[in-house]
């Protein structure tokens, strides 16, 4: 049986920061903060593009491991559910959009590993292990993956 994995979306898979300091003043960022441009402003998905590595690693990482995508989205605002769904299905393939998650508790799944970007939506109650991305030992997809090897060994 393969090890399960578990792959938060926004900042992981989609850099969705570079998106909105590329779109929006940042007067507005500041005043609005990004957590909430994502949660309100649909097209923040539509237009974002993967992660440096992003698409390969989960590529790569699928060959060897049961990997699923775990994201949160705003109850507030259901449409961001269908976008993120749709930005799946465009970047990563249609087998992908069918390993999406949303939950706003991380830590209620079960697996080996979260790769995720905060600790946040219950991430530091997930039971398995924790690789925090964008962390100064995790800061991009060639570390996550380095780490994997040494995992494998």
């Amino acid at each position: 049986m393969k090890q399960i994995i578990y792959i938060d979306l926004d900042g992981v898979i989609v850099d969705v920061e570079r998106y909105i300091k590329e779109t929006y003043k940042p007067s507005y960022i500041k005043e609005n903060g990004i957590g909430t441009l994502i949660d309100n402003h649909v097209d923040i998905f539509n237009h974002s593009k993967p992660m440096s590595g992003a698409v390969a690693a989960f590529r790569q990482l699928a060959q060897k491991y049961n990997v699923y995508i775990l994201s949160t989205a705003p109850w507030d605002n259901p449409d961001s559910w269908t976008a993120k769904r749709l930005w799946v299905e465009k970047h990563l393939g249609s087998e992908a959009y069918k390993r999406l998650i949303l939950s706003h508790n991380k830590g209620l799944l079960k697996g080996s590993y979260l790769i995720d970007d905060r600790i946040a939506n219950g991430v530091a109650d997930f039971e398995g292990t924790h690789i925090h991305f964008g962390s100064e030992g995790t800061p991009d997809w060639e570390s996550v993956l380095q780490l994997f090897e040494v995992i494998e060994e």
